[in-house]
């Protein structure tokens, strides 16, 4: 029988996923990521960067949202001192990509139910080695010097009389970039092949998968629904209280850094951090007011809706999200799971989530420039923003929460299909 289904003309066929569906995946998610991060540069103004600045500071935002590495170094002269940083990831390029990545592998594996780990391996190293070239690419091409002026008349008198002329440039560290950028990418396929239910997987891999796709499913729609919010907020705000090009930069850039700090904040969890000199976080006004105090600030519930009382929605949608993946997570898995089941997978399932989103959306970034020992590398010549998460804190709240959610959603879940019925199939 299974000899005349393999021989069938009729059968379908095998899935084609060869060097042409690999570099299709590859040159789409790379094509999306570019696309993203310069109209997000572009609506923050950067297309009028000098000396062809502005291609080249896509490419380094690309690299970024890549996990890539860039260097950022200023030189100033004999008598004077530089000394910059960064440490951002520019969330919303790192997830046009991540998804476009992501549908491209998955395309060629549909209408399967299982597939072998040689296979895998080989349609996923296909994809690995077009990608390390293409970041290759972009990262020969970020890099860049800029030439500081000075605001400050004495520091113009200052630099005309010593002829110096402070610089601050970028560089891709490439061997940094192509490792960090593989495991990138191992990440992004891994994860959709756990949460995408009609992916195959390997024979030896199927009993696990009741239980940790339907999990990661989840989240999955948990962090794409929370910025499906902020999305709807951003709008909002570019129509009603002007600077448009700002909001839209921050959504193109920004908006997951924003959003899934907002979701833990909402958990009950806390960021510490501070903002000085001229830089700052452009959206929202609130937290930028709290973390410029001067001092190292706690970003959470009870700091923001002391300035804003509207910050308590975040708890209010924190609650309203994480319930409702409690309940798609338990109608996407089989019956026969109790309740108890269920809200350990979520706790398990909300916990890796936290700590994944308190690692990506981390910010670190400072530039100093000293000269003849004026400015100490701060003050009026610099400036610093930082943003770090209370990791232990933030984890063990979404555990909680995990746990929780994920009870009630099996209970709920009870009540839209008889016991022992199976889930229906993609």
């Amino acid at each position: 029988m299974s000899d005349h289904a393999t021989t069938d003309p009729a059968a379908p066929p095998r899935a084609a996923h060869g060097w042409p569906q690999a570099l299709l995946a590859v040159v789409a998610g790379l094509v999306a990521m570019i696309v993203v991060a310069a109209l997000g540069l572009w609506a923050a103004g950067a297309a009028d960067l000098p000396d062809g600045a502005y291609v080249k500071v896509v490419a380094a935002v690309v690299v970024l949202a890549a996990g890539g590495s860039v260097e950022v170094a200023g030189d100033a002269g004999a008598i004077a001192e530089t000394d910059a940083g960064l440490t951002a990831l520019p969330l919303s390029v790192t997830v046009a990509g991540a998804l476009t990545v992501a549908a491209g592998f998955l395309r060629p594996l549909r209408r399967r139910a299982v597939a072998g780990a040689p296979e895998l391996a080989g349609w996923a190293l296909r994809i690995a080695v077009l990608w390390l070239l293409g970041l290759t690419g972009l990262a020969v091409l970020a890099r860049h010097t800029f030439e500081i002026t000075f605001d400050d008349p004495t520091g113009g008198v200052i630099g005309d009389l010593f002829g110096v002329e402070p610089r601050v440039g970028f560089r891709t560290e490439v061997p940094q970039t192509l490792v960090i950028g593989l495991l990138w990418l191992a990440g992004v396929l891994a994860l959709a092949l756990l949460v995408s239910r009609g992916a195959p997987l390997p024979s030896r891999l199927l009993r696990f998968q009741e239980g940790v796709r339907p999990a990661a499913h989840a989240m999955v729609v948990l962090l794409l629904a929370t910025l499906a919010v902020g999305l709807v907020i951003g709008l909002v705000v570019a129509a009603t209280r002007g600077h448009p090009a700002d909001t839209f930069a921050v959504i193109l850039l920004g908006l997951p850094n924003l959003m899934w700090l907002a979701l833990t904040v909402g958990l009950g969890g806390a960021w510490q951090g501070r903002v000085e000199g001229p830089f700052g976080l452009p959206m929202p006004q609130v937290l930028d007011q709290v973390l410029r105090t001067g001092d190292l600030s706690t970003v959470d519930l009870g700091t923001l809706t002391g300035r804003d009382g509207r910050a308590w929605w975040l708890l209010a949608g924190a609650v309203v999200l994480v319930l409702a993946a409690g309940f798609l997570m338990a109608v996407r898995s089989p019956a026969r799971i109790p309740p108890w089941r269920h809200a350990l997978h979520l706790a398990v399932a909300l916990a890796v989530t936290v700590l994944c989103v308190s690692l990506l959306a981390r910010v670190e970034a400072h530039y100093g420039l000293s000269l003849l020992g004026i400015g100490d590398l701060g003050g009026d010549l610099g400036g610093e923003v930082s943003l770090r998460p209370r990791l232990w804190q933030n984890i063990g709240l979404g555990a909680a929460w995990g746990l929780v959610a994920g009870f009630v959603g099996g209970l709920l879940a009870t009540r839209f299909r008889h016991q022992g019925e199976a889930p229906p199939k993609d």
